[in-house]
């Protein structure tokens, strides 16, 4: 991700650090030898202070995290979670509401891949009287063991295929991108592909102080025309990004 590791790099050089790293290590490192995660992970560790690691495969920062000498920051792994930008998203709403406690937020799009709904979800918890509308192609719906921690936390959720009943509750709508490449096969990414677009008609039902947030990059699921509406944040959430990621950082070094 251009964003993710950017702003991690941008994080640490502002913090008076500095980075070393490779990107697409799958392809350019000892991976492809056949060395596993952890030697690889065990080796960096005697090299810096802290690993942002973006892995492909569920659970792989976790498993990083056992061997590491230094501390683990999950940048993403595979369709599981996405840890950091929950933060920066909850951030990102907290900036522009004043407020998460209460919030009701609709989470459109690709949810059974989509690391940041899952992550979100569950940092949302956290938080008072949140409602959460899960709206869906049917073979990309969220997933089931989010739902269940959903219940044993009590919070209240609903699913839904109607974009325009959830945006027009909505304190926040959540918009994410149907990804492609997590597709088994262009038949099932057609199923779900296109079904739901942010544009001028969505805008019309939405509340004046709602906002309209996407962890990017977007593939046509929000009109660009949208960019020119106050509620359109998702610029300012990437750029909270950056905050957040320092944030995180300092706090993992001190």
């Amino acid at each position: 991700s251009t964003r993710t590791r950017l702003s991690f790099e941008a994080a640490m050089n502002r913090l008076g650090g500095r980075v070393i790293g490779t990107e697409n290590a799958a392809q350019f490192s000892s991976a492809i030898k056949g060395e596993t995660l952890e030697d690889t992970i065990r080796i960096v560790s005697g090299y810096c202070d802290l690993i942002v690691m973006r892995h492909t495969e569920i659970g792989a920062a976790q498993i990083a995290a056992t061997v590491a000498a230094v501390p683990v920051i999950n940048a993403g792994d595979g369709a599981g979670e996405h840890p950091t930008q929950a933060l920066l998203d909850l951030y990102s709403i907290q900036k522009e509401l004043g407020r998460i406690d209460g919030i009701r937020i609709a989470m459109i799009g690709d949810l059974a891949y989509g690391r940041t709904v899952h992550s979100l979800s569950y940092m949302l918890t956290n938080f008072k009287n949140v409602h959460i509308d899960f709206i869906a192609p049917d073979n990309v719906r969220i997933p089931v063991e989010v739902k269940r921690y959903l219940v044993e936390k009590n919070v209240s959720f609903e699913e839904s295929t109607d974009m325009y009943a959830a945006a027009r509750g909505a304190d926040v709508v959540y918009q994410t991108r149907i990804q492609k490449e997590r597709f088994k096969s262009m038949e099932e990414y057609e199923k779900a592909s296109g079904k739901y677009t942010i544009d001028a008609r969505v805008l019309e039902v939405m509340r004046e102080d709602a906002i309209v947030l996407h962890p990017l990059p977007r593939a046509g699921e929000i009109d660009p025309a949208v960019d020119r509406d106050r509620r359109a944040a998702y610029f300012r959430q990437a750029q909270n990004g950056l905050y957040m990621r320092m944030a995180l950082i300092a706090k993992c070094l001190s």
